[in-house]
């Protein structure tokens, strides 16, 4: 019989199943934890990942999880871990740009997937999108960005401003 890798049960909270390596998997910190403390029998909820959402995550952390793979088995091969790393980088940048290229509802699932999940360079991607949409713009812009409602009074405003002059330079 052929090893295959070994795969983890996950369930979405609208209780869909997902198969998947435990590479993949223990990307989240989470997970991996569960899977230390053998918290695996029947599968793992997930009470707070919509199947659509884990659905998303889970094709970041294959992506990275096969990247990390090749990466450490180019590594292995003699004359072509150089060259391997290079291309590889590059493949997964333009994985990752597109993959945060969405829409802000989704980008939001995302982010708060993340966090629970603690998948890290899944978060830090997050962040570094919201990051670029809210660079170089006013407060005011930033709102409308967001539909965020400006509960300040124009005094309140104005005296949150004095008092934070130096954001605003």
């Amino acid at each position: 019989m052929a090893a295959s890798p070994a795969m983890v049960t996950l369930i979405s909270s609208d209780h869909e199943r997902f198969e998947v390596p435990e590479a993949a998997a223990t990307m989240s910190q989470t997970i991996r934890h569960m899977i230390e403390d053998g918290c695996t029998d029947g599968g793992i909820p997930l009470p707070n990942v919509t199947a659509r959402t884990l659905a998303k995550v889970l094709e970041f952390c294959n992506e990275h999880a096969a990247a990390a793979a090749a990466a450490a088995g180019a590594g292995s091969e003699a004359g072509s871990s150089s060259n391997a790393g290079t291309d590889g980088g590059a493949d997964l940048a333009g994985f990752d740009k597109a993959f945060v290229d969405v829409d802000k509802d989704t980008l939001y699932d995302l982010l708060l997937a993340a966090n629970y999940l603690n998948v890290k360079p899944l978060l830090d991607l997050c962040c570094q999108k919201v990051a670029d949409m809210i660079r170089g713009k006013t407060a005011e812009q930033i709102r409308q960005e967001f539909g965020i409602k400006n509960d300040f009074s124009p005094e309140e405003e104005e005296e949150i401003r004095k008092e934070n002059q130096w954001a605003f330079e």
